[in-house]
């Protein structure tokens, strides 16, 4: 064999080795994190982590306990935008938690805010459709949780 031939042996070697690490230690991570539970619409999935035990304590003492899951107000409501939602979600909570680099107390992002809102409004349309004055323009629509913060959670710090 010459030089060429073990250098390229070499390095599928490495690679297979690199490849394998990483599947390894990506199929530990999610067993480890409970990953399969995520795909479920269990609330309890949403206490796998730690930071989220306040908030799901309070959501089973929220009028919404009764007739609404953690999916329903936090992940749109198309089969594959929800997946994705909650695709984009983990991949930000798995680095935050990892890395703890996460605010404390944890806080709603931008996109999930607007999510939150839009589920919201779809629920409880019948009730606000005479307050949302700018439902066309969601940047200037009212938002509902700067009232109602406690609602879906009850009291949170």
């Amino acid at each position: 064999m010459n030089q060429l031939g073990k250098k390229h042996g070499f390095l599928a070697i490495a690679l297979a080795g690199v490849v394998g690490l990483f599947v390894g230690l990506g199929t530990h991570t999610f067993t480890y994190a409970h990953g399969l539970s995520y795909f479920s619409n269990d609330p309890k999935a949403c206490v796998n982590c730690h930071v989220m035990r306040e908030h799901y304590d309070g959501w089973l003492k929220s009028p919404h306990h009764a007739v609404a899951s953690c999916n329903d107000c936090h992940t749109p409501t198309g089969f594959i935008a929800k997946y994705l939602s909650k695709a984009e979600n983990g991949f930000w909570h798995s680095k935050g938690f990892t890395l703890q680099d996460y605010h404390e107390p944890i806080m709603i992002r931008p996109v999930n805010s607007a999510v939150l809102q839009a589920n919201c409004v779809s629920c409880h349309q019948s009730i606000v459709s005479e307050v949302i004055t700018h439902a066309g323009d969601p940047r200037r629509m009212l938002d509902c949780v700067h009232c109602h913060r406690d609602v879906g959670h009850g009291p949170v710090r």
